[in-house]
């Protein structure tokens, strides 16, 4: 069985994707080195000093090219506590939660958010992923966007209550059409 050049067209491209995709991975790292990673300090620095947004920002390096920017709202007493003994009470220690931006395996950059969560009262809630960017994406209208969202879903969390409808009971879903009896 002999096989022609053309038959290799389609191996050919994935390869070249592939290639492409690696260097883009190379790509997105240089950018975020370069000044991705510090425009995104300085914006959200920028943003919480203009609102007045009490908070953290930390540049984490532990692994190079997994690095991260976390604005976080602090931790801190939850008002709870615990009982141990003899009229002494443990705190609860609250996280106030938390705005991410982590560079992912290929360069990428993944935003979420981490709620807030006090320990030993429930399980946390699973981060909120907002989005993932290539480098390039990433602009100022969107950061202050994420951090709407951010001090939306930290209010939600902290203002719970059983108020809001399901949403399988909103008006218009699951009405009751039977038709009543004439007799």
């Amino acid at each position: 069985m002999t096989l022609e050049d053309t038959d290799y067209n389609n191996l050919k491209q994935r390869v070249q994707k592939y290639q492409e995709t690696l260097q883009n991975t190379v790509n997105y790292r240089n950018l975020w080195q370069g000044e991705l990673c510090q425009a995104i300090i300085n914006q959200l620095k920028e943003a919480v000093s203009i609102v007045g947004l009490p908070g953290k920002i930390e540049h984490r390096r532990e692994i190079q090219n997994l690095e991260a920017v976390v604005f976080s709202l602090g931790v801190g007493s939850s008002g709870l506590g615990e009982p141990v003994g003899d009229g002494l009470k443990r705190d609860l220690i609250k996280q106030n939660g938390s705005l991410v931006y982590q560079q992912l395996f290929n360069g990428k950059i993944l935003v979420l958010i981490n709620y807030p969560f006090i320990e030993k009262y429930g399980q946390p809630q699973p981060p909120k992923t907002i989005a993932i960017y290539r480098p390039e994406e990433i602009k100022t209208p969107f950061i202050l966007r994420h951090l709407e969202t951010f001090v939306t879903e930290v209010n939600n969390w902290e203002d719970y209550d059983d108020d809001a409808p399901e949403p399988n009971q909103r008006i218009g879903f699951k009405m009751n059409f039977e038709t009543k009896d004439k007799a």
